[in-house]
């Protein structure tokens, strides 16, 4: 096998223009790295097209089939191949100019490169009935292949929508095949985006199916912005959480906070239970992570982390979302000010709770309690003849302060009747006589 060196002398070589096949699968390769990253894409079509419910169903951890239906506006039947075009989007739009403003977006996605990166990669079909059109279309790419769209039966959730199905994915580069993990390990995955999906949409009904299973029902919330949040926050992160947070609403200057932080008694070992959103976005940002852990930084040890569910919304003008591929990280026009918000909101929630316990810590100090009232039953027997002889004991059988049962009459007693009772099945108890004569000086 032959190696290439980095300081071999390379010939000069012509500038080629790329194929455009070769062009959509490398810019597969930073879009769609793995099947949950195309289940984001393809969810945030859909809730970017005003769906209210969305069913995703996974086959082999995605490598198999992902289908995502929705009850969306749906795709005409004209716009059916741009929509797998490189850069062909209905969610930008230039202006007057004929500029467009990539500071002014307020949708999920906006680059145009999910649909035809998938189709370059894998077997992609797109089932689609717009809004008042009387029947369906259907468009296919296999492999970056394109096929003219046709008409399709329609059974959906809803009149309108669309139903985007993709199949044997990174079947077109069988290499990216080799960097996959276990099918359990890319189900998680998967789930996990749903989950952080589903938590900035309470608005929006759920279901995830996986082999045939369903791993993953919610429900629409009614009130999305308070009682609805916390209700499918809980639903998520589980029952523990809604008793154990302090609601959040802080506004400075354009900039609200709002959302959900757990007590510090009710942390984490890790930072997978930190939930942050920017305007709706799913993001993984430096600066908010390290805003949350100054705001604990008193108030848990170091390898302690919060539980908390924080949603950031602010003009989209003042945050530029076009920094990542995956559109998972983002850049604010004044850091400091959305720093400074969420160390002082936190702060002062958690000040005003300082003496509120998690219901998890309570739980645990009185099931210690209860473990120490009810001894285990090898020792009952011994316990019961010794209450049985402490009731004979006069004063005088006890030297203070020790409370030390020294040797009497009675000592002998508590043997016997610790061994009619049944603590030979027991550890032996033996009573040390470890001073002089009764009521001697020791």
């Amino acid at each position: 096998m032959l190696l290439c060196s980095p300081f071999e002398a390379r010939i000069a070589m012509p500038i080629r223009r790329l194929p455009p096949e070769a062009v959509n699968r490398i810019a597969a390769g930073e879009v769609i790295e793995r099947p949950a990253a195309a289940v984001k894409e393809l969810v945030e079509n859909a809730l970017d097209a005003g769906a209210k419910r969305i069913h995703v169903r996974i086959e082999r951890g995605g490598l198999g089939l992902i289908s995502i239906e929705d009850d969306g506006g749906g795709i005409p039947r004209d716009e059916l191949p741009l929509a797998v075009e490189r850069h062909a989007t209905s969610k930008l739009a230039a202006g007057a100019s004929g500029d467009v403003d990539l500071l002014n977006i307020h949708t999920m996605g906006f680059r145009g490169e999910a649909l035809p990166s998938i189709g370059a990669v894998a077997r992609l079909s797109i089932t689609s009935k717009a809004r008042g059109a009387a029947d369906a279309w259907m468009i296919e790419v296999e492999g970056g292949a394109l096929q003219p769209p046709k008409p399709a039966p329609w059974a959906a959730l809803s009149e309108s929508g669309a139903r985007v199905e993709v199949r044997d994915l990174f079947f077109a580069t069988p290499a990216r095949l080799k960097f996959m993990k276990s099918e359990r390990a890319e189900m998680m995955a998967v789930s996990e985006v749903i989950k952080r999906l589903a938590m900035a949409r309470p608005d929006v009904a759920f279901v995830l199916e996986h082999d045939s299973r369903v791993s993953l029902r919610l429900a629409a919330e009614a009130d999305p912005e308070n009682e609805g949040r916390r209700a499918r926050l809980a639903a998520i992160l589980g029952a523990e959480f809604a008793p154990n947070c302090i609601a959040l609403d802080q506004t400075r200057t354009d900039v609200r906070l709002s959302g959900f932080a757990g007590l510090p008694t009710f942390s984490r070992g890790t930072r997978e239970h930190q939930h942050l959103f920017v305007n709706g976005r799913p993001v993984k940002d430096k600066l908010i992570v390290g805003a949350v852990r100054a705001a604990y930084q008193d108030l848990l040890a170091r390898d302690r982390h919060p539980v908390a569910a924080l949603f950031l919304d602010l003009p989209p003008s003042d945050v530029d979302v076009n920094v990542h591929p995956a559109k998972t990280e983002v850049r604010f026009r004044d850091a400091s000010l959305v720093r400074g918000l969420i160390v002082g909101a936190l702060s002062h929630a958690l000040a005003g709770a300082g003496h509120r316990a998690s219901t998890t810590t309570a739980q645990s100090a009185l099931g210690a309690v209860r473990a120490y009232e009810a001894p285990q039953p090898f020792l009952r027997p011994a316990l019961q003849a010794w209450g049985a002889a402490e009731e004979r004991l006069a004063p005088g059988d006890f030297m203070m302060p020790s409370g030390r049962v020294e040797s009497s009459p009675f000592t002998g007693e508590v043997l016997s009747a610790a061994k009619r009772r049944g603590a030979s099945a027991s550890p032996s108890v033996s009573f040390a006589d470890s001073s002089p004569a009764r009521g001697g000086a020791r």
